[in-house]
């Protein structure tokens, strides 16, 4: 696929981007395969495709949906894996972090004062400021959050930003490694950290990569390799990766609070399934790291609808036998659908 970030003028970049575009379609999307279904009454109103891979702890995939090598940008469903510099460098035991610390570092947080918090005291102990993040401002999607800042006619800072505890880790490991501020920098020494790791517990060598939404670049990956990549952080290992995947995976299930929040389906589906952690990504990336069977499951749908990639992740923990199908967090996303007056109107199938 090439770069997937433009490097020359936007004019000159969207030459030929027509042919670009209809050859990617046709090369890659159509591999994808329904796989999650909504129905009302005896009518399929709306139908989701999308790809899916088991993999288990030595790399191999187990099952598999769609297409296992398509590419993706894993977006923030891959945070694990862009932390482990901060844990294997040395910098996140030399700074005294917390499983706390560690399971923000790895989440995709909305701005509540639990989140807001850690993140201040974080930039603090690091002698930082607001000022000093990269990711930009974000309104807080906390609702209890936001109705504060509206009341007492403040504004959003960028430690509200959903990626700012991500950015307390990239700080920590930049002061620690002494290199510049810029830590956002597709060359800066945390970036290439965060590249070498990500290739190597993908085993690919990643075609290129998008800017995200905090401005961190997002390297691409298929499918398989990210289900390869998060089988490893299952299993572990004595290794200095493993190792740091073992502890960051460990923070994430002791705090699923930390990871997303009350309400979101990260924080949900762990509290449902002990011994599970999982990640969301945007345009409809899902991952989980499952240690007690030492695999791990990476999703990605088509049209990027969150909605399909949460039933989909809920379906395969079940099919896994590590979800309670009747569980609420479970129901929530696949199962029955129910209007405004409480009445059985459809439902949200999974095409296992």
């Amino acid at each position: 696929m090439g770069n997937l970030t433009h490097q020359r003028p936007v004019g000159e970049a969207l030459k030929g981007y027509s042919w670009q575009k209809n050859a990617y379609l046709e090369t890659e999307m159509l591999n994808a395969t329904p796989l999650i279904e909504v129905w009302r009454g005896e009518f399929l109103e709306s139908q989701h495709r999308g790809h899916a891979v088991v993999c288990n702890f030595e790399g191999e995939i187990l099952e598999a949906w769609g297409d296992p090598e398509h590419v993706i940008l894993p977006r923030s469903s891959c945070k694990i894996l862009q932390a482990l510099p901060l844990v294997t460098s040395g910098a996140a035991a030399a700074q005294g972090l917390t499983a706390r610390h560690l399971a923000l570092a790895c989440a995709s947080h909305q701005g509540a004062d639990i989140h807001s918090q850690l993140v201040l005291d974080w930039l603090g102990q690091l002698g930082k400021t607001d000022a000093d993040f990269r990711c930009g401002t974000q309104w807080p999607r906390d609702i209890a959050a936001s109705n504060h800042l509206v009341k007492t006619d403040q504004s959003a800072c960028r430690y509200h930003n959903n990626c700012s505890g991500k950015h307390c880790g990239f700080l920590t490991l930049a002061q620690h490694l002494r290199a510049g501020p810029e830590y956002h920098e597709v060359d800066h020494p945390v970036q290439i950290a965060v590249r070498a790791a990500f290739e190597e517990m993908t085993g690919e060598t990643s075609p290129g990569y998008g800017i995200d939404g905090c401005s961190a670049p997002n390297w691409a990956c298929s499918i398989a390799g990210l289900a390869r990549a998060m089988a490893r952080c299952a299993a572990g290992g004595a290794d200095p990766l493993g190792k740091a995947a073992s502890q960051l995976r460990d923070a994430m299930m002791a705090h699923p609070e930390l990871v997303a929040g009350e309400t979101r389906a990260c924080t949900e589906l762990m509290r449902a399934a002990p011994g599970v952690a999982l990640k969301t990504g945007a345009e409809a990336v899902f991952i989980a790291i499952i240690p007690g069977l030492r695999a791990g499951i990476a999703v990605k749908i088509e049209d990027g609808a969150t909605r399909a990639s949460e039933a989909l992740i809920a379906a395969l923990l079940i099919r896994l036998g590590v979800l309670e199908a009747d569980h609420p967090a479970a129901l929530k996303r696949l199962g029955p659908i129910h209007n405004w007056d409480g009445l059985q109107t459809g439902q949200i199938s999974a095409l296992l």
